[in-house]
């Protein structure tokens, strides 16, 4: 805990005449809080700290409350560690106080399983009783899980449900974690899974796709999510984007103590992608990006198909010069023709440009040709593409001679939106002759495997420039 810069018990801040009254009456060692600052908050926003701090502008607080809220905070399970400091207000009129914070790193989304109540209800009530709750981000502390399973078992007890509930960190099935609120019971596992009413994707084919959940508890909530994660991207690549699983029921096994999950699939009817079409502003003219998707019109793999458009078009944003652009895509069903229209919407982020060229491993004469022969310019978009593609095609060119390992470096400024590049040349081991044999013979020249056909002298210093050639071999510029 940081100590305070001032302290409250004896001399206070300089008030003025207008509020010597109000200060006179105010318990001794307690003025009006100025200002409130938090430093350390990342994952928190400003407003849910003091929420749960209990610490508002305008207060008169004196070191007991600031020691208050500290605890509070710490007894919240969200932060690590918790300090304050108070100086006088600049005005003269009060203090100027900083809650110092370090938030808790282990944050997880939350899934509730198996309650049987509105999820909307249950938040509602979750975030009337906690300031900082969120279902997108909660701390996955021991007194944040406690406190969030007494508070739902309250809630359920008012809706009539009698049940206890536990409160864990389970994996989940994009890869990362959850935390998971559900009934304090044993689960049974997942022995057998049957599919009924599917005709497009045959039964085998179903099963091994969801073959990872026999064995794993069975929930209905956890089984739908494997449904979508596992089974649905089947039917959408097919053009089934309307597939459904109406009922799941379940038996006893009577030989394990697990069930058998009987799986009901409404397939639907196979759709098409339609009308593709940019949303909102972008930095490339709406026309240019859907070409750079190479969206096909007609195609039933919609899913994929869409998934591979957006990434062409990030890419084709990113060559110009905007390196954190992101793009998204909306859907939208349109059940009377069967077709999915498709809205893509960029993201560009800030605009990117050429820095410093830097290059390493050259003579003087290879460096500058090299440096006459880069076509982007400092201050220029930036293309993350164009360093690879430079040095593919030196070497490609034929243009300079004995040329080994060749790499480069990008160091992107993300303050400045500026893009260094150093490019980076080794040249090849030069030629050399093993010792004369026992029996007097001599070995062959031991070169490098990168010394062959496509280089015309090895063992020379790197990089030297290939004397004019008169075969109308193209310049470097016009390569590029």
């Amino acid at each position: 805990m940081l100590a305070c810069a001032l302290g409250f018990a004896q001399q206070g801040p300089k008030v003025t005449p207008a509020q010597k009254q109000a200060a006179s009456q105010a318990p001794a060692g307690r003025w009006p809080i100025a200002s409130l600052m938090i430093e350390g908050n990342r994952i928190f926003s400003r407003e849910q700290v003091l929420a749960l701090a209990k610490l508002r502008v305008g207060q008169t607080a004196g070191k007991g409350d600031f020691e208050a809220a500290r605890d509070r905070l710490l007894a919240s399970g969200a932060f690590e560690t918790v300090g304050y400091k108070f100086a006088q207000a600049g005005n003269g009129q009060g203090y100027a106080a900083t809650l110092q914070i370090t938030e808790v790193e282990q944050v997880y989304p939350v899934d509730f399983q198996d309650l049987h109540v509105s999820s909307l209800d249950l938040d509602a009530t979750l975030r009337a009783k906690d300031p900082i709750y969120s279902r997108e981000k909660l701390p996955a502390t021991q007194p944040v899980l406690e406190r969030y399973k007494k508070w739902i078992e309250e809630y359920l007890k008012s809706k009539g449900i009698e049940e206890k509930i536990a409160g864990s960190v389970q994996p989940s099935f994009d890869g990362g974690y959850n935390i998971v609120f559900r009934p304090d019971r044993p689960l049974p596992a997942v022995a057998q899974v049957t599919f009924e009413g599917n005709q497009v994707i045959p039964q085998d084919k179903l099963r091994e796709s969801i073959a990872g959940a026999v064995g794993a508890p069975y929930t209905e909530d956890v089984f739908r999510q494997i449904l979508a994660s596992a089974i649905r991207p089947l039917y959408e690549d097919k053009g089934f984007v309307r597939v459904a699983f109406p009922e799941l029921r379940i038996k006893p096994v009577e030989d394990v103590k697990g069930v058998h999950v009987f799986v009901t699939v409404s397939e639907g009817v196979s759709y098409e992608l339609g009308q593709v079409v940019m949303d909102g502003p972008s930095p490339l003219p709406a026309a240019e990006l859907i070409r750079a998707g190479e969206f096909k019109k007609g195609d039933v793999n919609v899913r994929e198909h869409v998934n591979e458009g957006v990434e062409k078009i990030k890419k084709a944003v990113r060559r110009a010069g905007y390196l954190d652009a992101q793009v998204f895509s909306d859907r939208k069903i349109d059940d009377g023709k069967h077709v999915v229209n498709v809205a893509v919407r960029v993201d560009a982020g800030p605009l990117y440009h050429m820095g410093r060229l830097d290059i390493v491993g050259l003579d003087l004469s290879g460096e500058a040709e090299m440096k006459r022969i880069w076509t982007l310019q400092e201050g220029q978009a930036f293309n993350p593409e164009y360093p690879a593609l430079f040095l593919k095609r030196v070497r490609e060119g034929g243009m300079f001679d004995n040329l080994g390992q060749t790499k480069a470096d990008v160091k992107v400024d993300e303050k400045a939106h500026v893009a260094n590049v150093t490019l980076n040349f080794k040249g090849v081991p030069p030629v050399t002759e093993k010792k004369r044999g026992s029996r007097g013979g001599w070995g062959q020249a031991d070169r490098s495997s990168s010394c062959g056909a496509d280089l015309q002298v090895c063992g020379r210093p790197p990089g030297r420039p290939l004397a004019a050639r008169g075969d109308g071999f193209p310049t470097m510029r016009q390569l590029f």
